[in-house]
């Protein structure tokens, strides 16, 4: 691990995301880049009404001392941070920096979604698992130490999900964690038997060139399944494949990877299929 994206809007979640990130940087030698994404319009940076220049360069400029204040914290001292402000909140920008500066990981705090607001607006961490290309840690509490023994990934064992199989691999050797997986049995169209789920587990592993157990766990549907087994086993964090559906697509079948992004209360991290 070489770079680390972290976003940054001065609030809790992600003071929390840069801890991790901070405690990452340190055990692995990595650079951060930080970045925070400023609420301005084109309208406002151009407007001749309502609304002068120099009141856009004072926002600008506090933003900036506001950010160059929240990087100067004491967890930070000793590590590589590169500070980048972007004038528009455009989340598909998050995966461009990450793109653009060979970023390996992006750190996401996130307070997660519920209800009406998850349907209709979604969280930050949601629009940004969605348009990364690169994986995504998404953290919902302070961790001063980061540190992960158990790490579980969930995959439906299918041909689609053999990179993010290999990355979550990856992950789980670069934080020393082992490596724990399972498959969740639905009721309904998406039931298997035992003997078809345990062809299609060992086929998957075959192309996989590994020999790994795979736990079969039932239950009412994917996510919680996922979100009771991770449980049971005291998983300190969840691996995920995410398609990053994206307009009707999304709307009207969702994402799994994001829906456990939202609502899980222990890190999660998403490998783009």
């Amino acid at each position: 691990m070489k770079k680390i994206v972290v976003p940054i809007d001065f609030s809790e979640q992600s003071d929390n995301a840069l801890k991790v990130a901070a405690s990452l940087a340190k055990k692995h030698n990595a650079e951060i880049i930080a970045l925070h994404m400023l609420e301005l319009n084109q309208a406002m940076i151009t407007s001749s009404e309502g609304f002068h220049p120099e009141q856009t360069v004072f926002l600008i400029k506090l933003a900036e001392k506001r950010f160059k204040d929240f990087l100067s914290k004491q967890y930070l001292k000793g590590v590589n941070i590169t500070p980048i402000v972007k004038h528009f909140k455009v989340f598909s920008e998050v995966n461009d920096i990450a793109k653009k500066n060979g970023a390996d990981l992006i750190v996401m705090g996130s307070h997660g979604t519920d209800g009406l607001k998850e349907i209709f607006i979604g969280s930050n961490a949601e629009r940004v698992v969605r348009n990364a290309d690169v994986p995504v840690l998404v953290i919902k509490k302070e961790h001063k130490d980061f540190k992960v023994e158990r790490f579980l990934f969930a995959c439906g064992f299918k041909d689609e999900s053999l990179l993010a199989f290999q990355k979550a691999k990856d992950f789980a050797e670069m934080l020393s964690a082992e490596l724990k997986l399972v498959y969740i049995n639905t009721p309904g169209d998406d039931f298997l038997s035992t003997n078809d789920t345990n062809e299609r587990i060992s086929e998957f592993l075959g192309k996989a060139g590994v020999s790994m157990k795979v736990e079969i766990y039932n239950d009412y549907n994917v996510e919680k399944g996922i979100l009771n087994y991770s449980e049971k086993i005291n998983a300190d964090a969840i691996g995920i494949p995410t398609h990053g559906r994206k307009g009707l697509s999304h709307f009207f079948m969702g994402s799994i990877g994001e829906d456990i992004a939202n609502h899980s209360n222990i890190p999660t991290v998403t490998f783009k299929i």
